[in-house]
């Protein structure tokens, strides 16, 4: 990938200097106030996947009916730009015009001419408004172990004598590839620079998957993905003392190798053409498993065929369901040669957002789940409310900062006059979000005066909620609370509360974006223990052996069930 750096989140921008006093806002704007997205720089056409370029062209895939050697060359005597040609399909990725589609329509060697499908991301943007995270406690990390390593089971295959440490005589990854289909990765963050072994920028055409592209920063959704996998122990990066004790996380296979392939842009977006070509570069790095936390697409011959390729290769291809908690599992998770994976909260409730139906095949930790993230781009959070701190959680891509402020009312933030007794010498505004999107809500409150933001849910019991804000913009602090904290903060209306955000190197996300690196670094541990598996027979181990949920036996919203190691592990280990 080119040299690039992240845009730093805008700091704090509060109304006016503290010592300076303006009137009370009185249900208006305070003067001098800049709040909400950056003015984006105009895109190009082409910049957007499969889009029409200045010159006509849009993206297709074009597939032939011999085993498409000479595609590439029939392309480009038409004058075609081919970007893509596939050895597992007998097909290529071209860019075309009209003109020039409609003349390789003509030739009887090509059997079918199709768009280039855009697929994106199943990460926190694409959430419900209101997701909440079942029961989170600060107890949540115990050591290095994250709640979802300790639920799949993962160290009682690698830590026997529970030492919070991996044991090398036992299953850990070790020796085996896993490649992630993603956004790239913070190919510096201590707890992942070592476990990277072979990387493709399938954006920018370059060895260096780094998560971002030349003035714009990444999502952080593939440090997150890298970290659920083999986040390394003792790695130790900035914040884990917050949360971790000072040592950070370790991944459900600690020494599994990554192979990373960024095919996501900044936007989440990328282009079937680019997934499929990075499945084949997985498939010739040797890697056993690949994950893939996108989809939004739907099967075609092509796809069908290059997925059931990588199958019978000997990789085990495992894909998020989708978040728009319906009852369709998007693709490619619903291809039958890979193996779908949908989410459940720490009660091993299914997530509102998981999407299940015929095909889900297993569950896995998707909630609120605790993983790396671009260095120094996380954030954790603390609320102070006179002699308690209640459980919060920081808006994901929003800014540190502290602010000890007084606490006053804005309802659901619908309005620029929604707080009563809002200041524009500062508070922190308490928001019911829901009624309006969450950054409106915040542009709201901060053109009031706001210098911190209290989402608070008074719905539902003992979640938190997983908000975020767009990647650019003016915020000031915002944090979530439970119902507990906001059955606290409600005493507290017009005293002064303190709020604070810290940069760290971890973050906390939600979706079947997370639950699915669980389950693909589960099957690295299999891989490890038993080297010559198939992916078949990995596959049936995690499956038969799954904690059952739900109604009894296989059901469309928990599949076979919950992932488990240990017992997967022990199934595959009385195979002949």
């Amino acid at each position: 990938m080119k040299r690039w750096g992240f845009v730093g989140l805008v700091a704090m921008v509060a109304c006016a200097p503290e010592n300076t006093s303006y009137t009370d806002a009185q249900g208006g704007a305070c003067p001098g106030v800049s709040a909400g997205m950056l003015e984006a720089a105009p895109q190009a056409l082409g910049d957007v996947p499969g889009g029409r370029d200045a010159d006509g062209r849009e993206s297709f895939i074009v597939r032939y009916r011999d085993d498409g050697v000479s595609a590439a060359s029939r392309v480009h005597r038409l004058g075609g730009r081919v970007t893509a040609t596939y050895s597992s399909v007998p097909a290529v990725a071209a860019r075309l015009t009209e003109q020039e589609r409609h003349e390789l329509a003509k030739d009887s060697r090509v059997e079918s001419i199709e768009p280039d499908q855009v697929w994106h991301s199943l990460g926190p943007s694409r959430l419900p408004a209101l997701a909440f995270a079942g029961a989170a406690t600060r107890g949540s990390v115990s050591g290095e172990y994250t709640d979802g390593v300790r639920r799949v089971q993962a160290n009682e295959v690698w830590d026997t004598n529970g030492d919070g440490l991996p044991e090398p005589e036992q299953a850990t990854g070790r020796g085996v590839k896993v490649c992630i289909i993603d956004s790239g990765l913070d190919l510096q963050h201590p707890e992942l620079k070592d476990a990277v072994v072979a990387g493709r920028d399938f954006l920018d055409g370059d060895d260096a998957p780094g998560d971002g592209s030349p003035g714009a920063w990444g999502s952080g959704h593939g440090t997150h993905v890298a970290g659920i996998i083999a986040a390394r122990p003792g790695g130790g990066g900035r914040g884990g003392n917050v949360l971790v004790s000072g040592r950070g996380v370790v991944g459900v296979a600690p020494e599994a190798q990554l192979v990373i392939a960024r095919v996501l842009d900044v936007h989440g977006r990328t282009q079937m053409s680019l997934v499929l070509e990075a499945l084949e570069y997985c498939a010739s790095q040797g890697a056993k498993v690949a994950s893939l936390s996108l989809g939004g697409g739907f099967a075609s011959r092509t796809t069908l065929q290059a997925f059931r390729a990588a199958y019978e290769s000997g990789m085990l291809v495992v894909a998020a369901s989708g978040n728009d908690g319906g009852r369709l599992v998007s693709y490619p998770a619903s291809d039958p040669s890979v193996l779908s994976v949908g989410a459940v909260d720490a009660q091993d409730r299914r997530a509102d957002f998981s999407a299940g139906g015929d095909g889900l095949a297993l569950v896995a930790p998707g909630v609120d789940v605790l993983s790396t993230f671009p260095t120094g781009h996380g954030a954790f959070s603390t609320l102070d409310v006179r002699d308690t701190q209640p459980l919060s959680r920081s808006l994901l891509y929003g800014p540190s900062g502290a602010q000890n402020r007084t606490l006053v009312d804005c309802g659901g933030a619908e309005t620029k006059d929604s707080c009563a007794g809002s200041t524009c010498n500062g508070f922190i505004a308490y928001v019911r979000p829901g009624r309006v999107p969450i950054d409106q809500a915040m542009v709201n409150v901060m053109m009031q005066g706001a210098t911190a933001v209290i989402f608070v849910n008074e719905v539902t019991e003992g979640g938190v909620e997983i908000l975020s804000l767009p990647q650019r913009g003016h915020w000031v602090p915002a944090i979530t609370v439970n119902q507990a904290g906001s059955t606290v903060l409600h005493g507290m209306l017009t005293y002064s509360v303190r709020v604070k955000v810290e940069p760290t190197d971890y973050a906390y996300m939600s979706g079947t974006s997370m639950a699915t690196p669980h389950v693909s670094a589960v099957a690295a541990l299999l891989f490890s223990a038993r080297p010559s598996a198939t992916p078949g027979q990995v596959r049936s181990a995690m499956l038969t052996t799954a904690l059952d949920l739900g109604t009894a036996g296989y059901d469309e919203g928990y599949g076979h069930g919950l992932v488990q190691a240990k017992k997967a592990l022990e199934a595959l280990s009385k195979l002949p």
